[in-house]
């Protein structure tokens, strides 16, 4: 290929729209001319200026004139302003094509004994956009540096276990057990921190998740250094993501508060592959210039890496951009396809006008075929690394061409299956070790052998003195942090007293107050961290406005409306409350870099993030799944909880599902407190646990908007832990020993109507209720659960007995439960329940109504607990049917009403 000088400059009056459109060549060209001037004597800022200055001329003249985000479709960095890559090329190129070929060889070995699959394309067009962040960029912690975070793409999981193979923190072992994870010594098919406690930080392979919660981490790195909580200074925050993610509206959706926040330490690295899972991400159009008018858009710093150095020369021959429109006028589909071909084919379709074919006459197809794409150049990646890691104000998104399935040649390179493919022939194998020149011979290559290098190596020096000059090894993950004390039960005193007689508050004002006592604490105070979604006046946190301010790193510009009242709108640099808008994932984001801030900062933070009940899980659920997997420790608080509770608002508002859901979390502890003093105790364990044991666990907790009296806690010793368990006695009748007796549970508002209930039943039919309030059903099944199998397997020895059991082992009489939820949330407790057992729930579709029709509507009230326990006694044959009926006649009941379920 002949060579062709570059000093690395462009001839701005070459390059522009296509002449044919040019009504007045000559004119264009004067103008072009003396930018040209500007830019060449003056500086290309005094060009731009000049431009901006014409732009706002033509708009205060009255004429609009539409803003353009988009670029050419070339480098954003041209060559003589690359920053050097510095270190041994040659032993970089060596280390990353062994990377390459044990990731393979990681998923077709698994795969040759077994059918967990696992995916090669991915990493295969990746692997140089994470070599140069593993060589040169990615800090990782020390005592002088807190380490940057790093979310890796799921799908390149394989070349990040082979990258810590080489450097000797994984084994063969473990590679030989990707994906079959049982057995104790298997890797996870992708980042998960609760399978791979100490290697894996993020969970990324939700797609859309990884972006969105790299924002919020962030973001959080500048709330806790404004704080005074640690210093986050020289710390970034990557994030690998595919073009193809970039559908996801997670992945989009908060981009435009990345840049409004000044989040300088952000950098996306998108991997413009140009192929979705199934085939070309916009086959008729381009991705990179698409993602490039979005985030210029939104005030992101945009950086293209589109064309590696070998196009460097025909770039400088193009004297009169017809190459540059050329780049422009393909689209990506073609672009993809070109890369499954051949020189011969892209010289063909490519090179496809007299000019074009004139700029490679004298190259060879070869030559051709070698022309390489930016995110396959370690010169090009580290030029745009290099500049992104510079704060200038913004954050950074650095668009890199690739090609999926890169070296897969015939088994995937560049074609629609390649996200699919999981096996390689031999031919195929031999051609992949003969590209990058690796170390097998015929005979071994069918077994497909892990490459290592030799201890002491020159390759094996270079990897550790990589990493040692960068601070260690990434990806690593802090198991935990100091151990902070957690305020005894007694500092919640007023909470466990009750309102008194005649006074009422909701459970919501309750962890109010709760919080207020919390934020005084002088170990925990400056840790809490409130996160609201706009809705702080709903749930009564008005009052922390003022007290502790809303957070605002630009402080408050503003005198707010409300500034003559006692609880004003407040925003500080300092402030301690984050609030998102309307936005739940959002608030799930910030929870998250809270939550596991113990972790990835090595201090430990407490958020409490409340929400509608009904917007939470139902809408965070994938986020929630993640902050599970991540590890996360605090509380999240559903507001307006329960079907029957937010009394005006509909179907759509009314939640009876939301516990049911947090069920499904296996570190999620979940209860629906009825009292004031059931959530002290809860809550202040949640503390112990989270702060001062340092469990990986998190809690959901229900709270209600409904104000009622609530009584002072039971003098009894047991009642608190009882209360932890998730169930305990509240009151035990004192009716005649020869009267029916039935037990009644109950929790949240809904406990209140089961209250109702025993004095109904005791007054109008002489029934005896023990009353039991069941603030954590899910709790009570796990254990349940947990005991049922650890007595499956120690049948000799002494069985245990539940929670459940143990209470109502002794009670007489069917047990009646009543929630404000579906029923299947109280049926997990039926196998652990010796006694008939009625469930009542809030099954269907909510309703706008009044709380005391909802609740009739629903069939929950007390009234329908009433019939339902008497209904018990007759099944049991302790009282006659007709008394049944005569409680339905009493209470007007309607016999024909609609089933609430109905549809």
């Amino acid at each position: 290929m002949a060579a062709v000088p570059n000093d690395g400059s462009m001839d701005v009056t070459k390059f522009g729209q296509d002449p044919r459109d040019d009504d007045d060549p000559q004119e264009t060209a004067e103008w072009l001319d003396a930018l040209d001037g500007v830019a060449s004597h003056v500086g290309m800022d005094r060009a731009r200026f000049l431009i901006q200055r014409q732009i706002e001329f033509v708009r205060t003249s009255g004429e609009y004139a539409p803003f353009s985000t988009a670029t050419p479709y070339v480098n954003t960095i041209p060559p003589g302003k690359q920053v050097a890559i510095p270190g041994d090329q040659a032993t970089e190129h060596k280390i990353r094509s062994y990377m390459r070929w044990n990731a393979i060889a990681m998923v077709l070995r698994a795969g040759r004994e077994t059918n967990v699959g696992g995916h090669i394309a991915s990493f295969a067009s990746a692997a140089t956009l994470y070599d140069v962040g593993f060589n040169h960029f990615w800090h990782g912690a020390t005592a002088d540096h807190g380490g940057d975070l790093v979310f890796f793409q799921g799908h390149s999981s394989p070349g990040i276990y082979s990258r810590a193979f080489l450097e000797g923190r994984l084994t063969s072992a473990q590679l030989d057990n990707f994906r079959q994870e049982t057995g104790g010594q298997g890797m996870p098919s992708y980042p998960h921190p609760w399978l791979m406690r100490d290697f894996w930080q993020f969970p990324t392979v939700s797609m859309g998740l990884g972006p969105l919660m790299a924002i919020y981490q962030a973001r959080f790195m500048k709330y806790i250094e404004s704080r005074g909580v640690v210093t986050t200074q020289g710390r970034k925050v990557w994030a690998f993501l595919g073009d193809g993610e970039m559908d996801e509206p997670e992945s989009l959706g908060a981009i435009g508060m990345a840049a409004r926040e000044r989040l300088d330490n952000l950098i996306f690295v998108v991997n413009c592959n140009l192929q979705r899972l199934d085939g070309p991400v916009r086959g008729n159009g381009k991705i990179i210039q698409e993602l490039e008018r979005l985030f210029s858009g939104a005030g992101w710093n945009v950086i293209k890496v589109i064309w590696g150095s070998r196009w460097d020369a025909l770039l400088a021959r193009d004297h009169h951009g017809a190459l540059m429109r050329r780049m422009m006028e393909v689209v990506d589909g073609e672009y993809q396809t070109y890369k499954s071909k051949s020189g011969a084919h892209v010289r063909e379709k490519f090179f496809n006008t007299p000019e074009l074919k004139a700029m490679v006459a004298d190259w060879t197809d070869d030559d051709i075929w070698a022309l390489n794409r930016g995110g396959h150049d370690p010169h090009k990646i580290h030029a745009a690394y290099a500049q992104a890691s510079t704060p200038n104000g913004r954050p950074t998104v650095i668009l890199a061409k690739t090609i999926k399935g890169y070296g897969m040649g015939e088994a995937g390179q560049a074609m629609n299956n390649t996200h699919q493919q999981k096996k390689m022939q031999v031919e195929q194998l031999k051609a992949f070790r003969d590209q990058f020149k690796l170390p097998i011979t015929d005979e071994a290559i069918a077994d497909v052998p892990y490459l290592k290098f030799d201890e002491g190596s020159d390759e094996w020096a270079y990897l550790q003195a990589r990493r040692q000059a960068l601070g260690g090894y990434v990806p690593a993950r802090r198991q935990k942090a100091a151990s902070l004390p957690t305020p005894d039960l007694g500092a919640f005193e007023a909470l466990l007293k009750g309102t008194g007689e005649g006074r009422k508050m909701s459970t919501t004002m309750a962890f109010v107050r709760f919080l207020g006592v919390l934020l005084k604490d002088k170990a925990l105070g400056k840790r809490v961290v409130p996160i609201v979604p706009d809705e702080s006046r709903t749930f009564g946190m008005e009052g922390l406005f003022r007290q502790i301010g809303i957070w605002n790193q630009d402080g408050q510009r503003y005198e707010p409306e409300d500034s003559g009242q006692l609880m004003f709108y407040r925003e500080s640099e300092t402030g301690q409350i984050l609030q998102e808008g309307i936005n739940e994932a959002g608030g799930m984001s910030d929870w998250i870099a809270a939550a596991t801030s113990y972790s990835t900062h090595g201090e430990t933070m407490i958020p409490f993030f409340v929400f509608y009940s009904m917007f939470g899980f139902q809408r965070v659920g994938d986020l929630v799944w993640a902050a599970g997997d991540m590890r996360s420790r605090g509380f999240l608080l559903g507001g307006t909880a329960g079907r029957t509770t937010l009394n005006g608002e509909g179907l759509q508002h009314q939640d009876g599902h939301s516990l049911l859901w947090a069920s499904s979390v296996a570190n999620c502890i979940s209860y629906d407190p009825t009292f004031s003093y059931e959530l002290a105790v809860i809550m202040q364990d949640g503390l112990r646990r989270m702060v001062t044991e340092q469990e990986d666990v998190f809690y959901y907790v229900t709270v209600m908007n409904e104000n009622y009296e609530h009584p002072p806690m039971p003098d009894r010793e047991d009642v608190a832990q009882d209360i932890i368990r998730g169930l305990y006695l509240f009151r035990k009748s004192t009716a005649d020993s020869a009267m029916p007796r039935v037990q009644l549970m109950g929790a949240g508002t809904i406990f209140n109507e089961v209250i109702a209930a025993a004095s109904l039943l005791e007054a109008d039919w002489s029934v005896a209720a023990d009353l039991w309030s069941a603030p954590g059903i899910t709790e009570l099944a796990r254990e349940g659960r947990e005991v049922k199998r650890w007595n499956l397997l120690h049948p000799t020895e002494v069985q245990r007995v539940s929670h459940v059991e143990r209470l109502l082992s002794g009670a007489q009489g069917p047990v009646i439960a009543s929630t404000d939820y579906v029923r299947t949330l109280t049926e997990q407790l039926r196998e652990f329940i010796p006694q008939r057992f009625v469930v009542l729930g809030t099954d269907g579709f909510g309703r706008s109504d009044t709380r005391e029709k909802l609740r009739d509507f629903f069939e929950i009230d007390r009234y329908w607990i009433t019939v339902s326990a008497l209904k018990g006694l007759a099944d049991d044959g302790k009282i006659a049917a007709s008394v049944v009926a005569d409680a339905i006649r009493k209470y007007g009941l309607d016999p024909s009403k609609p089933n609430p379920m109905g549809v």
